[in-house]
């Protein structure tokens, strides 16, 4: 099948993780600033990732004290819910981690939906320092992303009207596309094209067909996604077939 313009192909998915946590350190060290910004997905190859990053293998080459994490998006239950990002990510992390307490920027899910997206849209303002994002300033250095098994990123599901929303950084996502199915809130298209690389993780036999969809030329979210710089694919064997 035909693949994303873009795509790296390795082994399986710790092979994902490791090529991830390379290109992560890399951007780390092109940025001329003292503040870096990294934009977190969920699931399972993340999190492989996020425990590398944190493990004898690469917590010394990590900039710790200079990285600033945010999440692509979350559903909005409590952070110590299963289904939550923010408590995947501490446990990838490790509750001991490196990370300074203010630097892990977490989606406020307990506000709701509206309440929660609003907030967090003024998160990332007052972090960028400004209203308005401008095009040469990009807002992320990298962004992490995954892929739906629908073709959907972040929350950006296909036919939902947080795909088209172009005014705003952070949307509610009232109703989920897959389950489960409680409410969401996603970073827009916009605010994950404010970046210098985005790096798509991407495992296992079940992306086959969205791969193939997206190859076929299908308009999908994930593949609506832009970047100041690069837009990177590491797919493993058997997501690639």
């Amino acid at each position: 099948m035909s693949l994303p313009t873009g795509t790296h192909l390795l082994p399986d998915p710790q092979a994902v993780a490791r090529e991830a946590a390379e290109r992560l350190i890399v951007a780390c060290g092109e940025t001329g600033s003292e503040r870096i910004a990294i934009c977190l997905s969920g699931g399972s190859t993340p999190k492989v990732l996020y425990g590398l990053l944190a493990g004898p293998d690469y917590a010394a080459r990590v900039p710790w004290e200079r990285i600033h994490w945010f999440f692509g998006d979350d559903r909005v239950v409590p952070w110590d819910d299963e289904r939550s990002n923010v408590r995947m990510v501490r446990e990838a992390f490790g509750h001991g981690s490196r990370i300074p307490s203010t630097h892990l920027h977490f989606i406020p899910s307990d506000a709701g939906a509206e309440v929660g997206a609003r907030a967090y849209e003024q998160t990332l303002l007052d972090f960028y320092g400004s209203e308005t994002l401008d095009p040469v300033r990009p807002l992320f250095d990298l962004v992490l992303l995954g892929l739906g098994e629908d073709g959907h990123t972040a929350s950006l599901f296909p036919g939902k009207p947080a795909v088209d929303e172009t005014a705003r950084l952070v949307a509610p996502v009232p109703e989920a596309g897959l389950e489960p199915f409680v409410p969401r809130i996603s970073l827009t298209l916009p605010a994950l094209a404010s970046s210098r690389h985005v790096l798509f993780l991407v495992t296992g036999t079940g992306k086959r067909p969205a791969l193939a969809r997206l190859g076929a030329g299908e308009d999908l979210p994930a593949g609506r996604v832009a970047s100041v710089g690069d837009v990177a694919w590491l797919l493993d064997a058997a997501a690639a077939g």
